[in-house]
C-alpha cells in the first residue's frame, strides 16, 4: 500500500490540520524539520522514507485567496523524481491548465470545490486527475451526484474524512468500505484518521490502494520500519 505524506499550506507555511477546522490551523512544529517552511517539511519527510508521491493542499486557493503556485513549483523542482498531488481548489477543468504545465504535478479535484459534476466527465479518463470525495462531520461536501455516480470518478479517488484529520480517532473504515463497494476497480485512497501502523494495515486489508498521512509521521507514530513494511510489495 502506498503511503502519501500530506503538506497543508496556508500563507506560505505548513500548518497542522485538525478535524477540518481550518480557521484553527497553526504553523506545523515537527522534529522532521527546523521550520514550517513547506520545502523544509518536504525534505524532512523525504529523510524519513523514499516517498514516491506527496499530497499538497493549497488552503489559500481552496478558500478563495491567492494561491501558492510559485512555492509549490519550487518544491516540485526540488524533488524531480517524485509526483505531487495538488488540491488547489480547482472548480473547473480550465482552472487546472496552469498546474498541468508542471510535469510532476497531478491535479486533485475536491468535491467541495467543484462547481459542476459534469466537469468530471471531461477528466475522468485523464491519469493526471484525481477526485477527492470530501466529507465533513455533517456529511458529503459538494454536488450529491458526485458521490452517487461512480461512473464520474477518475481512476484515483481519495476518500477525505475531514473530521478525522489529526483528531486521533482512526480512519472511517465504514465509509471507505462503502466507496470501495462501488469503485469498480478504481484506486481508492483513504485520508483522515490514520494513527499508526495498525490503522494502515487495516486500510490495506480493506482494499485501499494508499493512505494520506500527516500527523502520525510528525508525531513519530509511524517509523521508518513501519513505512518500509507497509510499502513492501
Amino acid at each position: 500500500m502506498q503511503v502519501i505524506p500530506v503538506i497543508d499550506i496556508r500563507n506560505g507555511v505548513t500548518v497542522r490540520a485538525v478535524a477540518g477546522r481550518r480557521s484553527e490551523y497553526q504553523p506545523l512544529q515537527t522534529p522532521l524539520a527546523q521550520t514550517s517552511a513547506p520545502l523544509d517539511v518536504a525534505r524532512g519527510l523525504a529523510s524519513l522514507h523514499p516517498f514516491r508521491t506527496f499530497y499538497i493542499a493549497d488552503l489559500d486557493a481552496i478558500e478563495g485567496r491567492n494561491d501558492n503556485y510559485a512555492l509549490i513549483t519550487r518544491i516540485g523542482g526540488a524533488f524531480p523524481d517524485a509526483c505531487f498531488w495538488v488540491d488547489a481548489g480547482i472548480a473547473r477543468r480550465a482552472d487546472a491548465e496552469r498546474w498541468l504545465a508542471q510535469h510532476n504535478v497531478n491535479i486533485v479535484i475536491g468535491s467541495e470545490s467543484l462547481k459542476d459534476a459534469g466537469e468530471l466527465r471531461a477528466v475522468r479518463n485523464n491519469a493526471r486527475f484525481a477526485l477527492s470525495l470530501d466529507f465533513s462531520a455533517q456529511g458529503f461536501l459538494g454536488d450529491a451526484e458526485i458521490q452517487r455516480d461512480a461512473n464520474l470518478w477518475p481512476e484515483k479517488v481519495i476518500v477525505m474524512t475531514l473530521a478525522r484529520v489529526g483528531a486521533g480517532q482512526g480512519p472511517d473504515l465504514g465509509r471507505l468500505n462503502e466507496i470501495l463497494s462501488r469503485a469498480k476497480g478504481k484506486n481508492i485512497y483513504a485520508a483522515g484518521g490514520a494513527r499508526g501502523i495498525d490503522d494502515l494495515v487495516a486500510l490495506k486489508e480493506a482494499g485501499a490502494a494508499g493512505a494520506l498521512v500527516a500527523t502520525a509521521l510528525h508525531d513519530g507514530r509511524l517509523s521508518r520500519a513501519d513505512l518500509s513494511r507497509i510499502s513492501a510489495k
